[in-house]
């Protein structure tokens, strides 16, 4: 099957594209026939390292897109360089996300505008930005949204409040934006663990509530994204839960 032209091939815009999730989804888009818009914000080598291997598959496939999604200026810049570069934008994938601890009676206002801004506010004013394209293109938004947005987890709060309001967001831009934008969520379980923690006690008690008896892997999620963006034509506001079955336990 040959290769489509540049001004055919499908576009993802993919925040938080360098590393862990980000990144097997930039490969997995690219792998279906993408070219990929990869946001970064501070992960310079990293992203710079996936654009590099994603050039050598395909030429003038990549564009590199750094910002602070905190910073509201820069969330229509980038679709609007997105566009500027490619001529077109076919998926947006809300994929960037602040995971921190906020206990009761220790969080703070900056905390909550720290987790709110790349869990929840980003995503909808990239959502906005990229509706009259999405509309054009007759594309489709997927959210990475959290098994904690629908069961809490303690000391996480303010996490789980804006994952549950990416969430609703998932559902109700489903409402605003058909027929034309079809907008899901994938919630993933364990995937990979956060890197700053080490609590193996924890870690194998989750496991053990959940009944694959094991972590997912970023290209599970990838592929769950790309049948989303590309096969999954019928369906909108859903969420895909990817956990193992751990929704399943109490």
């Amino acid at each position: 099957m040959s290769t489509p032209a540049p001004a055919t091939r499908p576009v993802a815009l993919v925040t938080g594209a360098a590393r862990r999730i980000g990144a097997a989804i930039a490969r997995r888009l690219h792998a279906a026939g993408y070219d990929v818009a990869l946001h970064y914000r501070g992960s310079t080598d990293e992203a710079h390292a996936v654009a590099t291997e994603l050039e050598r598959a395909r030429a003038g496939s990549t564009l590199l897109l750094q910002a602070d999604l905190a910073h509201f200026d820069r969330l229509p810049e980038l679709v609007a360089q997105c566009v500027g570069r490619f001529g077109r934008l076919d998926a947006l994938v809300n994929n960037a996300s602040t995971f921190t601890p906020t206990p009761i009676g220790t969080a703070t206002p900056a905390q909550w505008d720290d987790v709110f801004a790349s869990n929840a506010r980003a995503p909808f004013f990239l959502a906005q930005a990229a509706a009259p394209h999405l509309r054009a293109s007759r594309g489709a938004i997927v959210n990475l949204c959290d098994l904690y947005a629908e069961r809490p987890l303690r000391e996480h709060t303010l996490y789980c409040m804006a994952k549950a309001a990416l969430l609703m967001m998932t559902r109700s831009l489903a409402l605003e934006l058909g027929p034309d934008v079809r907008v899901n969520a994938v919630s993933p379980g364990a995937i990979l663990w956060p890197e700053d923690r080490s609590d193996t006690a924890a870690q194998q008690a989750m496991l053990a509530r959940t009944p694959l008896g094991r972590t997912g892997t970023p290209d599970e999620v990838a592929e769950a994204v790309r049948w989303l963006l590309q096969d999954a034509h019928y369906s909108t506001g859903q969420v895909l839960h990817l956990d193992g079955g751990r929704l399943l336990s109490v």
